[in-house]
């Protein structure tokens, strides 16, 4: 329930996109429109290397109480807001900060919970943002179309606020660190694998978001789509998203998280220069099946493989916020820059600036495994 309303969020950003590119903020550009869903998505990796010590030290309920009032309150202010500095502070700026503060706690817990099967584990929480990202799109249109954008907003807010009160009512830490933790570990500076995978968490996060914010718009204006049917692209690639985030981590368990990374990795990159020559509906539909998948596989096997790249659970937290400090820069990066593409009219210029940053989070992601183990064959 906590995952839903962090990664959900961002990934349902597509249908906001759309709906205030195209009324609430039609005189705004695509790249700053697509800010906001940006700096959403890295204040919640930001927020969350910011609280990821926290969470070592024992202040997690904290993190969980704080994170659901501000991911409520801000949607309820999204209602409320006309202009695009007002969009910016509540679902960029507010609701960004809360996923963060749950982002941590509800990744960080899990490998308390197992001694194996951890991949399994994180993939099926993992996969509530991917529920979300079918719910929240498919909801929000339909609502805006039949009581308007504030109550459709409000709405939305009230799941939020039902979701969130079962992670309250049931969420127990099981393990409190008896020292504090630091902000950052400088030992992981020296350790090769663990910022070989930091890179790749920049690179694959600079182009992995950029269909789930524009896939709806390149439906309708270089497919021929109906926007009716366009709307749905986004709660395709999630629902594609949430299968990705659970079969391939079955299997993490038994091959290695990094061995699985590595490969759905280099499969997503494969999908995106694929993305060059699909201009019709079948062939979109399709693509958003397979790319929800493998994409979906990054973003779950990312704390997993944290995991197994840590030398001990006490600095988890630390190094989970490292990590995801560096996807939140890729997710600030990526976005603004293929909608500035978008608003130069170079949509073949999108899907390359896409894959190739997918392809070079898959050549860090390789080398993160290599050096780790040259043994093609060992559980990595």
């Amino acid at each position: 329930m906590a995952f839903l309303n962090t990664w959900g969020i961002v990934n349902s950003f597509g249908a906001f996109q759309s709906y205030y590119s195209s009324e609430l903020l039609s005189d705004v550009s695509d790249s700053n429109v697509s800010w906001i869903g940006s700096i959403h998505g890295f204040l919640l990796c930001l927020t969350g290397f910011l609280a990821g010590p926290l969470f070592d030290t024992g202040y997690a309920y904290y993190l969980i109480y704080i994170g659901s009032f501000l991911v409520v309150f801000g949607m309820f202010m999204v209602s409320l807001c006309t202009q695009y500095w007002q969009v910016m502070l509540a679902q960029g700026v507010c609701i960004g900060l809360g996923s963060g503060c749950l982002f941590i706690p509800s990744v960080g817990i899990i490998p308390t919970y197992f001694s194996t099967r951890k991949a399994l584990a994180t993939g099926l929480a993992a996969s509530g943002s991917s529920i979300a990202g079918v719910i929240y799109p498919i909801a929000f249109t339909h609502l805006q179309q039949n009581i308007g954008f504030p109550w459709a907003t409000r709405v939305i807010a009230f799941i939020m606020l039902g979701t969130l009160s079962i992670s309250i009512a049931t969420f127990r830490v099981r393990v409190l660190p008896p020292e504090r933790r630091r902000l950052f570990n400088p030992q992981a500076l020296r350790d090769v694998p663990f910022m070989l995978f930091n890179a790749t968490a920049f690179f694959t996060c600079v182009g992995l978001y950029v269909p789930y914010f524009y896939i709806s718009n390149y439906s309708t204006t270089q497919a021929n789509m109906s926007p009716s049917l366009a709307f749905y692209m986004v709660p395709v690639l999630s629902a594609g998203s949430a299968f990705g985030r659970i079969l391939p981590n079955f299997f993490a368990d038994k091959t290695g998280p990094l061995n699985m990374i590595t490969i759905c990795t280099c499969a997503a990159f494969i999908l995106a220069y694929c993305w060059l020559a699909i201009a019709n509906t079948p062939g979109i539909i399709v693509f958003c099946v397979l790319y929800g998948f493998f994409s979906g596989t990054f973003v779950s096997l990312q704390p997993t493989s944290v995991v197994t790249l840590s030398p001990s659970l006490s600095i988890l937290g630390t190094r989970m916020g490292m990590s995801t400090l560096c996807a939140g820069l890729g997710t600030l990066v990526g976005t603004p820059v293929a909608g500035a593409i978008v608003g130069k009219g170079s949509w073949v210029g999108v899907r390359l600036f896409c894959a190739c940053a997918l392809a070079v989070g898959t050549v860090f992601v390789a080398s993160a495994r290599v050096v780790r183990s040259r043994r093609v064959m060992e559980q990595v």
